[in-house]
């Protein structure tokens, strides 16, 4: 049974380690195979205890065991923002979902929706016209690529996502296994609220 509890702003900064050590955790596995850094992390998570960014995190008694987050675009990189103009010319419509991790073991009891329809909650309250995220793509063949991997499209579908045609971003990461940070393609997703 997992309790939940919600974040804003500067109250995000209380939680900016355990957040940081969930990310790491999550986003190692496929299809993000992310190499984190824990100061990386803290240094970029920083920026969201400012603003009006939402975090609900998802507890398994006292241990952070998933969290997601959101926040107005035109707060988030500028790759992003820029990404999405063939959609909108205003950005500051959208509000951008940047993260939604849960560890493995906790999936399949609709943490999903829940941290989906918290976000989108705070982004109606606040007038926000279109909700939206990206997720990484990665080659069919990729030689990490699980057996048998199932893409999310379909759920993100059921939650009433599509993708939006040539919105593609760019961020720099480090794989496993590799030296050096190189670009990944990131596909924006987008529902009117």
């Amino acid at each position: 049974m997992l309790s939940f509890r919600t974040y804003i702003g500067p109250e995000i900064a209380q939680v900016v380690e355990p957040f940081a050590r969930l990310r790491i955790a999550v986003f190692r596995d496929w299809p993000y195979l992310y190499d984190g850094d824990l100061d990386y992390e803290r240094r970029y998570l920083a920026d969201y205890a400012r603003g009006d960014t939402i975090l609900v995190a998802a507890y398994h008694g006292d241990r952070m065991v998933g969290a997601s987050t959101g926040m107005p675009l035109s707060d988030h990189a500028d790759d992003f923002a820029d990404a999405l103009q063939t959609f909108t010319q205003d950005i500051n419509t959208v509000f951008y979902g940047a993260e939604s991790v849960l560890l493995s073991e906790f999936r399949g009891q609709g943490t999903y929706r829940r941290f989906f329809t918290k976000r989108e909650a705070h982004a109606r309250a606040r007038n926000f016209t279109y909700s939206t995220f990206c997720g990484v793509r990665r080659p069919d063949d990729h030689p990490l690529r699980p057996k048998g991997h199932q893409p999310l499209d379909p759920v993100w579908r059921h939650f009433g996502y599509t993708p939006v045609p040539g919105a593609i971003a760019q961020f720099n990461w480090r794989d496993i296994g590799e030296a050096e940070e190189t670009p990944k393609p990131l596909q924006f997703w987008i529902k009117p609220l």
